[in-house]
């Protein structure tokens, strides 16, 4: 599993993103960095209409915890969450659990560049309940789609990037992944996505925020 660092902007701070990508791209550690954008169009979803996605996202993956530690004291990891006062909402470290499509040995490389951000807030009754239940529940109905590419959770660590940077209120992160808009509001229009919304219905009572965001990914490294 891999470890990953979330990076969100707020709006209109495109020329911080770039800057951002820049200096980080150089370093060592990092195993890939993924950079998320608005999607042009209109997802449709029939259940969750959230409005305008984040400005930008930046994903830097890392093969462990410890070779993210090591990457934040990187002078290009430094001068990057320096702009902090320029854009940077949040800067929040994640576990990776990518999950295997029916009838693949593994799971499948990320190479489709259409991404559904999905992300739940705190707080639940029983975050630790919540958790577990919907990383055994939830992903075996989300590789059910047809076209879908990929099916990523994303487990919040504890962990801070310096002082005075905040961590997103995750508790858990989705993500599903498509080879284009049109794909996934195919994929809306089936029973599937019915069942879906019943199941989340069905799951362990939390009251946070639960967004859902069409964005473009295009690896950069």
């Amino acid at each position: 599993m891999t470890t990953v660092c979330e990076i969100a902007f707020v709006a209109g701070r495109a020329e911080t993103a770039d800057r951002f990508i820049c200096g980080l791209a150089a370093i060592p550690e990092l195993e890939f960095l993924d950079h998320y954008a608005p999607a042009a169009g209109t997802p449709a979803d029939p259940y969750c209409q959230d409005g305008v996605a984040p400005a930008q996202l930046v994903l830097l993956g890392f093969h462990s915890r410890d070779a993210l530690e090591q990457a934040c004291r990187h002078p290009g990891f430094a001068a990057a969450i320096a702009e902090q006062a320029n854009g940077v909402l949040t800067c929040t470290a994640m576990r990776r659990i990518e999950h295997r499509l029916p009838d693949a040995p593994a799971p499948a490389p990320l190479a489709a560049p259409f991404s559904y951000v999905v992300r739940y807030h705190r707080p639940a009754e029983d975050e630790e309940l919540f958790v577990r239940h919907y990383l055994e529940t939830h992903p075996p109905l989300l590789v059910r789609f047809p076209g879908i590419r990929n099916v990523i959770c994303y487990i919040p660590l504890r962990w801070q990037a310096a002082p005075g940077i905040a961590n997103a209120d995750y508790m858990l992160g989705n993500e599903v992944v498509f080879d284009h808009l049109d794909a996934f509001n195919a994929a809306m229009t089936l029973p599937l996505r019915h069942e879906l919304r019943a199941h989340f219905r069905a799951l362990p009572p939390f009251t946070g925020r639960n967004t859902h965001y069409a964005m473009e990914r295009r690896r950069v490294r």
